[in-house]
C-alpha cells in the first residue's frame, strides 16, 4: 500500500504539519521540515497556494479536501517504501536535483520522465491538475508514472479554483480573442503552473518542465508563469532540446528505456479539454477548406440533430458573476457542468475559426463550449440595463486586451490584474437575472431583470409622457448638430 501523507503550511514558519496514515489505518500528525528559499518568495508561494475544492489522487492515493488559506496535497512515494537519495551524477546536459513535471500520462510525457533522469541526473515528480478534462484521463496515473520512472505522483483538483478564479474573471471582463475564441486553454494553463510552482516549493524541487512543443502557445503560457511566481526555478522544455521528431521516436526511445508505451488509439485529432472547453486541431482540420466530420465534436450534438422544442433556462448572476440555475445558488464548477450538459444536448458553443497564434503563425481550430457560450450571453445581456453607453465602450475596449494578454499567457502581469480591478468595479451593479432560449445551436435572450436596471418604461415608452417633452429634442439636435 502505497503512502498517503497530506501537509499544510503555515503562512510563516519553516515547518509545516503533516498529517500520515499508519499501517492500522489511523492518522498521526507530525512536524515536518519545509524547504527555504528566499522570505520573499516563500511568502508569495505560500499566498499563492490557496486552493479551493478537493486533491485527488487515483490508484491508493487517497483525496483530501482543502480549506481555504490552506495548501494541500497528495502524494504518492512508490510502494510505500523511503524514496531513493538524489543522485550525485550529472546527466548527459547537466546537473538538476528534483524536477516537477506537468504529467498527462501519454506516450510524451511518459517518455520525458525518464529523458529527464538521463540527461539531467534528476528525480522526476510527476504532476497533474484535474480542471475537469474527465475522470477518464485520471486513471491509471500511478501505474504510469510509476512505470516510466517517476519518484512521486502528485495530483490536485483545481476544478473550482479555475472556474472561480480564472473563468469567471475572464467572463466579467468580456474577453474574447480575435471575435470568437473564449479562451479556454488559455486560462487553464496559469492556474496548472501556479500549481506546478507550489508544488516545487513543497517538495524541494529547483526546476520544473513541461511538454509543450516549440510551436505552440502553451510553453509561452506555462513559462510566463513560472518565471512571474518563482524565477529561481530552473524551466526544462524538452522539445526544444532533444532529438525526438515525433511519435515513431518517442516510442522507439520508451522501448531503448524499458517504458512501456501507453497502449491508447491514438486520436487524428489534437486536443485538449477541461471544464471550460474541448478544442480540436490537427488532420483534416489543417486545410481551413474542409468541413469537419460530424463524428468529431465530443460534448455537444449536432444542432440538426438536438430537440424539436426549445428550452427556457434562467441564469441569476451577482455583480457580473453568474451565481445560480434556475434559481438554484451552485458552486463556479457544478454550474459550469451543468450548464454544459444542457448546452451540449441543444448543439449549443461550436466555433470553427482561424487564429493568430503567439509565435506568428496562423493555426485553424475547432472549438466546443458549450456553458460558457450560454454565460457570455447572460452576462453581457445583463450588462445592457446596468451599464450607461460610455461604460460599456470603454469596458468592451479594455476586454479586446484583456483577452490578448491572457492568450500570451501574461495572467499574473500587473497589467491584467489592474484591468480586473477595473471589470470588478465597473460591473459591482449587474447583479439580476437573464432567461435565454436554447434552440438547434442557437442561444436567444427572451427576457432580463436587474434592481439596478438604467432603463426607464415611462420615459422610454410611445405613450404620453409628463417626463419627456419631445419638443425639447429639437434644442439638442440643433446644439448636436
Amino acid at each position: 500500500m502505497a503512502e498517503i501523507s497530506a501537509t499544510s503550511f503555515p503562512s510563516s514558519s519553516s515547518s509545516a504539519l503533516a498529517f500520515r496514515t499508519s499501517h492500522n489505518g489511523s492518522l498521526k500528525c507530525e512536524n515536518v521540515a519545509v524547504p527555504r528559499t528566499s522570505s520573499q518568495f516563500q511568502e508569495l508561494s505560500l499566498k499563492r497556494s490557496q486552493l479551493v475544492g478537493n486533491a485527488v489522487v487515483t490508484g491508493h492515493v487517497a483525496g483530501f479536501r482543502s480549506c481555504k488559506n490552506q495548501a494541500i496535497q497528495a502524494v504518492l512515494s512508490g510502494d510505500g517504501t523511503a524514496l531513493p537519495a538524489d543522485s550525485k551524477e550529472a546527466g548527459l546536459r547537466g546537473k538538476l536535483k528534483k524536477v516537477v513535471l506537468a504529467y498527462s500520462g501519454g506516450l510524451d510525457t511518459s517518455v520525458i520522465v525518464p529523458w529527464l533522469k538521463e540527461n539531467y541526473g534528476c528525480e522526476v515528480v510527476c504532476f497533474t491538475a484535474d480542471v475537469g478534462q474527465g475522470i477518464k484521463e485520471l486513471e491509471g496515473l500511478e501505474q504510469k508514472a510509476k512505470a516510466s520512472g517517476a519518484s512521486q505522483l502528485v495530483v490536485k483538483d483545481l476544478t473550482e479554483e479555475f472556474v472561480k478564479d480564472y473563468i469567471f474573471p475572464c467572463l466579467r471582463a468580456g474577453a474574447i480573442y480575435e471575435r470568437k475564441y473564449l479562451l479556454g486553454t488559455s486560462m487553464a494553463r496559469p492556474v496548472i503552473a501556479k500549481a506546478m510552482v507550489d508544488v516545487a516549493a513543497e517538495v524541494g524541487a529547483d526546476a520544473v518542465a513541461h511538454g509543450c512543443t516549440g510551436k505552440g502557445n502553451d510553453q509561452v503560457r506555462f513559462e510566463l508563469t513560472f518565471f512571474s511566481l518563482n524565477p529561481q526555478l530552473k524551466v526544462v522544455a524538452p522539445w526544444r532540446e532533444w532529438e525526438i521528431q515525433g511519435r515513431e521516436d518517442a516510442i522507439e526511445y520508451a522501448k531503448k528505456h524499458n517504458i512501456p508505451v501507453p497502449v491508447t488509439k491514438k486520436s487524428i485529432y489534437s486536443r485538449d479539454r477541461n471544464l471550460w472547453h474541448l478544442s480540436h486541431e490537427g488532420d483534416l482540420l489543417e486545410d481551413p477548406a474542409n468541413e469537419p466530420k460530424k463524428d468529431m465534436y465530443m460534448m455537444s450534438v449536432d444542432p440538426e440533430d438536438a430537440p424539436d422544442q426549445p428550452e427556457y433556462i434562467e441564469i441569476g448572476i451577482e455583480s457580473g458573476i453568474p451565481v445560480a440555475l434556475n434559481g438554484k445558488a451552485l458552486s463556479p464548477a457544478t454550474l459550469l457542468a451543468e450548464l454544459n450538459t444542457i448546452g451540449g444536448k441543444h448543439g449549443i458553443g461550436r466555433i470553427d475559426m482561424v487564429e493568430n497564434r503567439l509565435v506568428g503563425m496562423k493555426s485553424r481550430g475547432v472549438y466546443e463550449t458549450p456553458g460558457g457560450t450560454i454565460l457570455f450571453a447572460a452576462v453581457q445581456e445583463l450588462e445592457s440595463l446596468t451599464l450607461d453607453r460610455e461604460s460599456i465602450q470603454v469596458k468592451d475596449s479594455l476586454a479586446l486586451k484583456y483577452a490578448e494578454m491572457v492568450y500570451a499567457g501574461r495572467w499574473f502581469d500587473p497589467l491584467r490584474e489592474s484591468m480586473d480591478a477595473f471589470m470588478e468595479k465597473i460591473t459591482e451593479t449587474s447583479t439580476g437575472s437573464v432567461t435565454l432560449k436554447l434552440y438547434k445551436g442557437s442561444v436567444s435572450v427572451t427576457g432580463r431583470r436587474s434592481p439596478n436596471s438604467l432603463y426607464r418604461q415611462d420615459i422610454s415608452s410611445f405613450e404620453k409622457s409628463e417626463i419627456y417633452n419631445q419638443a425639447d429634442a429639437a434644442g439638442f439636435i440643433n446644439i448636436f448638430g
